[in-house]
C-alpha cells in the first residue's frame, strides 16, 4: 500500500523552541512563483489558502510553511483536521540547495509555535508520503502518525475520462503513459479530435481507444450546429471528466454546463486570482497573463522572459477558470518559438498528470 499520513503533534508538551514565531504573512506573487517552479505542482494554490511563514535570502523565497488552509477539499482534511483544537500544518518546502541547512525544521517548529499561540493543542500535519519522512517529523518534533490513507483508495473509482485534442496529441501520450505505468488511475473512455488529420487519432488506435472526428464543416454548417455535434459525441461516452489538451475551439457554453468537470491545458503561467490580467514570476518579474489561441506566440512577442503552462478549470471565462496546477519556464534569449515549444511541451507532460491527481483528491472528498 502506498500510504499518506498525518501525524499529530502535541503542542503543549513540544516545547523545545518556546520563542515568538516569525510574523506570518499571505505568500506573495514571488514566492507563490517559486514555489510552482520548486516543487512543480499545486503548492501555490495551498499555499494561497492559509496563513504562511517564509523563509528569505535576500529578497528570494528560499523555504515556506502554511499553516490552516481554509476552503480546500482533500480528503486528508476531513478527519481530525475538523476537530476542536487541532489546526493544520502543510505543505512545507525548502529549496534543494538549502536542505542541509536546518531551515526545513526551523520552519516546522515555527509553523507549531505560531498554532501554539493561536490557541490550538494539538497540530496536524497533513498528507506525508514517505516513511523517511515519517521518521523526520518524529526525531524533529516527535510527530507520530494519527491517520493513514490508502493512496490507490483516494485516488479510486477510476473516472471515464475523454479527451479533446486538436493537433500531435503528445499530451493525449503523456497520460496514456502514465495510466500504462500505473501512475494515473484513469479510464480513458475516448477521444475527440476537430481534425481528421490529427496525429492524435493514431496514439489512440495505438493505444485501443476509441476516436471520433467532429469537424466544423464551415461552408455546410453554423457552428451552432458543430456545437451541438461535439456535444452529442461527449455524451455518447459518458465522461466523468473531460480534458482539453491542445484543443483549439472554443467551447459553448451548453458544453461547460454539460460538463461542470472539464479541465484544461493552456501554454501559460497563469494568476491564481482568474479576474488578474497579470502575473508575477519565480524571479519578481511582472508578465501578462498570455490568454488565448497563441500564447506563447504572444509572449515572445512581448519580449516576456516568462512562459510557461497551467491546468485550469474550464469556465465560461476564456482561461480563467480556477488554477489546478502550474509551472514556469523561462526563456532563452532570442529564444525562438520552434525551440521553445518542445521545453513547454517537456512542462505540460508533468503538469497534466499533476493536476488530474489534485482534481481525482478533490474528487473524492
Amino acid at each position: 500500500m502506498t500510504a499518506l499520513h498525518n501525524l499529530v503533534v502535541d503542542l503543549d508538551v513540544n516545547d523545545g523552541e518556546r520563542r515568538a514565531a516569525p510574523p506570518t504573512e499571505a505568500a506573495d506573487g514571488r514566492t507563490l512563483a517559486w514555489i510552482d517552479a520548486t516543487f512543480g505542482g499545486w503548492w501555490s494554490s495551498e499555499a494561497t489558502h492559509g496563513s504562511n511563514i517564509i523563509e528569505r535570502r535576500g529578497d528570494a523565497p528560499i523555504g515556506f510553511v502554511t499553516m490552516e488552509q481554509r476552503g480546500l477539499q482533500f480528503r486528508w482534511l476531513e478527519g481530525l483536521a475538523r476537530e476542536r483544537g487541532v489546526g493544520t500544518i502543510g505543505p512545507i518546502g525548502v529549496a534543494p540547495e538549502e536542505r542541509r541547512n536546518g531551515i526545513g525544521r526551523h520552519l516546522l517548529r515555527s509553523g507549531l509555535q505560531e498554532l501554539r499561540e493561536r490557541g490550538f493543542q494539538r497540530a496536524l500535519i497533513t498528507a506525508v508520503g514517505g516513511e523517511s519522512l515519517v521518521q523526520w517529523y518524529a526525531g524533529a518534533v516527535g510527530a507520530r502518525v494519527a491517520e493513514t490513507f490508502d493512496r490507490e483508495a483516494l485516488l479510486a473509482p477510476p473516472p471515464r475520462t475523454i479527451v479533446l485534442a486538436s493537433g500531435h496529441g503528445s499530451n493525449f501520450q503523456a497520460i496514456l503513459d502514465a495510466r500504462a505505468a500505473g501512475g494515473l488511475p484513469i479510464d480513458i473512455a475516448g477521444l475527440i479530435v476537430n481534425d481528421a488529420s490529427a496525429f492524435a487519432i493514431e496514439r489512440a488506435r495505438n493505444a485501443g481507444v476509441p476516436a471520433s472526428v467532429i469537424q466544423w464543416e464551415r461552408a455546410q454548417e453554423q457552428r451552432r450546429e458543430f456545437d451541438r455535434r461535439l456535444l452529442d459525441a461527449a455524451h455518447g461516452f459518458e465522461p466523468d471528466l473531460v480534458l482539453l489538451l491542445g484543443w483549439m475551439h472554443l467551447l459553448d457554453d451548453s458544453f461547460v454546463a454539460a460538463f461542470p468537470e472539464t479541465l484544461n491545458l493552456h501554454p501559460s503561467f497563469l494568476p491564481l486570482d482568474p479576474q488578474s490580467d497579470c502575473v508575477t514570476c519565480p524571479d519578481g518579474t511582472e508578465i501578462a497573463a498570455f490568454r488565448g489561441a497563441h500564447a506563447v506566440r504572444d509572449a515572445l512577442s512581448a519580449k516576456s522572459r516568462w512562459v510557461g503552462a497551467t491546468v485550469h478549470r474550464v469556465t465560461r471565462a476564456t482561461d480563467r477558470g480556477p488554477v489546478m496546477a502550474r509551472f514556469p519556464l523561462r526563456t532563452e534569449p532570442n529564444e525562438l518559438e520552434g525551440d521553445l515549444m518542445p521545453r513547454v511541451h517537456a512542462a505540460e507532460h508533468k503538469l497534466v498528470p499533476a493536476a488530474i491527481t489534485r482534481w481525482l483528491f478533490e474528487r473524492s472528498a
